[in-house]
């Protein structure tokens, strides 16, 4: 018996896949629909500022959990409805740090709106891990967690629940942050 030839295959194969290429065609608005509601990939994470807690969903499903340490009083956390517009694994506070000179911390713990910087000094900002910006001025991000609100606005997470959360999401994925 004779193989078949390489056109043969290609109209098998063309017959075999045809009602799957439509099949998938007609699932598209039920997808877009999906991903509407569940996010970039169907992720999504919701923040809650009264219980300082996180959550991240894959599809509706809640696939990850995290306690978390929100924005201090007088520096709180924003609610509302945000999406990723920024990642960065190793992202450093613009803000917030130390004045460093020769390698030495010569002001430490400033905010360089109200701390002028001395002559021979360099800005070093504090280091933000997996850093995942929401808003102009926040993001969450590794960081240490005392057991309530304490931060500047971020919303900060332990090291190995900040990784899995920057890990699963990507720019554009929704962050809901509630009261």
């Amino acid at each position: 018996m004779k193989s078949p030839s390489k056109t043969q295959l290609r109209r098998w194969l063309s017959l075999l896949l045809s009602p799957l290429l439509f099949a998938s065609c007609a699932r598209i608005p039920e997808l877009g629909a999906m991903m509407d509601r569940g996010g970039t990939k169907g992720r999504k994470i919701v923040v809650d500022l009264s219980e300082q807690r996180a959550w991240l969903y894959h599809r509706g499903e809640m696939v990850a959990t995290s306690p978390v340490s929100t924005g201090r009083e007088g520096k709180a956390t924003p609610a509302g409805q945000f999406h990723v517009i920024q990642k960065d694994r190793d992202h450093r506070s613009s803000l917030y740090g130390d004045y460093v000179r020769d390698g030495r911390v010569v002001v430490k713990n400033i905010d360089v709106r109200k701390a002028p910087r001395p002559a021979g000094c360099r800005f070093v900002g504090v280091p933000m891990p997996y850093f995942l910006r929401f808003s102009d001025a926040c993001g969450l991000h590794a960081g240490h967690l005392p057991g309530y609100p304490a931060s500047s606005g971020c919303v900060r997470l332990p090291q190995r629940q900040a990784k899995r959360f920057y890990d699963a999401v990507q720019v554009g994925t929704p962050v809901m942050v509630k009261r």
